[in-house]
């Protein structure tokens, strides 16, 4: 219990490295200098170095264990990028101390999936991994309103630095209690990176691969990122009113991970839950992309039913996890997270430049109308290629 406290807390640091830039958006651009683009890039390092790095850890998972993989490279890379962020005096280094991060995030809540994996049934997972994203999502809290709050109080650098000593002594908690559990007979200890050419040869897990790349991507992307440039163009707001909107966004976030756990016991589907929950995302997002600028309270709700239902990212693992090899866990496991945090990565670049190109001098809701559009766009696409997947429908869940 000891070990699944440490990592969850190291969960929490996670969720927020990876989407507290909206907040701190406006000294960026006044301290650095960054742009937008600039700003995008950054986001996008951080899960583009992130997803990279799933497949060491999935190899490291299953060879190591989740205690040595998690603990090292937390401590250096996610403690030694917080500090680079907190001295950074241009905005290309805020984008390699936001790539070190990503780094030192990536195997975090993977350890964690990896014991639930080997000590629990496929439906005891769908519950516990998105408990543990409910409860590790209070980073996306903290990232809000109570950052801006500590921003204006002490200044961004000393807050940053102080959430890099956080890091390193969570890294040496995981180090302490983390226990690695028992590896399954048949275990494969050789198979290393040729695991992933295996997994990637079942084709039952192909059309789960698109929704699972981009169903986090909205939610993340304006939550982490959009919605500090989008409320300062739009409506003017400053940090702490962006603090506030995405505290409401962020906070539906959570809840919507401890909503989708049970669903698919309930409902003894996931293809089905998933299909619903993304479905409503996908009508939010048109509903900002058709009236963009339609006022702050409808804008604010809307963020926060994407936040509610673009959390399916449990489900999927769970779906996925029904169809993996034992001896494959790890890898399994992290190659899934890889399309997920990937496909986050790539539209934080993609979206940059889609704001950037549909940027209309004197109208600042031409390139938001567009973002939205295409990020809806995207979920339709994905959506109609799950259609094709094969359900997994869950046993009852054991303790």
């Amino acid at each position: 219990m000891a070990g699944i406290l440490a990592l969850t807390a190291a969960y929490v640091l996670s969720q927020f490295f990876r989407s507290f830039l909206a907040v701190l958006t406006p000294a960026l651009i006044a301290e650095l200098g960054a742009t937008k683009a600039e700003l995008s890039a950054a986001s996008g390092a951080w899960f583009i170095a992130f997803a990279l790095m799933q497949f060491v850890v999935g190899v490291s998972l299953d060879r190591f264990g989740p205690k040595r993989t998690a603990s090292i490279l937390l401590g250096i890379c996610g403690g030694g990028g917080a500090f680079l962020f907190a001295l950074a005096t241009t905005p290309w280094m805020v984008t390699v101390a936001m790539a070190l991060i990503g780094i030192g995030c990536a195997p975090v809540l993977m350890a964690s999936v990896f014991i639930f994996a080997r000590e629990h049934s496929p439906a005891r997972l769908a519950v516990l991994t998105p408990t543990l994203i409910g409860v590790g999502s209070a980073g996306n809290v903290f990232g809000t309103s109570p950052l801006a709050n500590a921003a204006e109080a002490f200044g961004w650098r000393w807050v940053i630095a102080a959430l890099g000593v956080l890091t390193i002594l969570t890294a040496l908690a995981v180090a302490l209690f983390v226990r690695d559990p028992a590896k399954p007979e048949g275990h494969h200890a050789n198979t290393g990176f040729a695991g992933y050419f295996e997994l990637l040869k079942l084709r039952v897990l192909w059309p789960l691969i698109p929704l699972t790349a981009l169903n986090y991507a909205p939610p993340v992307g304006i939550r982490g990122l959009w919605a500090g440039p989008y409320l300062a163009d739009v409506y003017g707001a400053d940090a702490l009113a962006i603090g506030q909107v995405t505290l409401f966004m962020a906070l539906a976030m959570v809840a919507g991970n401890f909503i989708y756990g049970p669903l698919d016991q309930i409902f003894r589907t996931r293809k089905w839950v998933a299909v619903t929950g993304n479905s409503l995302s996908l009508c939010a997002i048109l509903w900002l992309a058709l009236h963009p600028g339609g006022g702050l309270s409808a804008d604010t709700l809307a963020f926060a039913l994407i936040g509610v239902t673009g959390a399916s990212y449990g489900l999927l693992m769970a779906h996925a996890r029904a169809f993996l090899p034992p001896h494959l866990t790890g890898r399994g496991v992290t190659l899934m997270n890889f399309f997920s945090i990937g496909g986050v990565g790539a539209m934080q670049f993609v979206t940059g430049a889609v704001v950037t190109a549909s940027t209309v001098p004197g109208e600042p809701t031409a390139a938001y109308s567009t973002l939205f559009l295409f990020y809806a766009a995207t979920i339709a696409v994905a959506l109609a290629v799950y259609l094709l997947a094969r359900d997994a429908k869950p046993v009852a869940a054991r303790p």
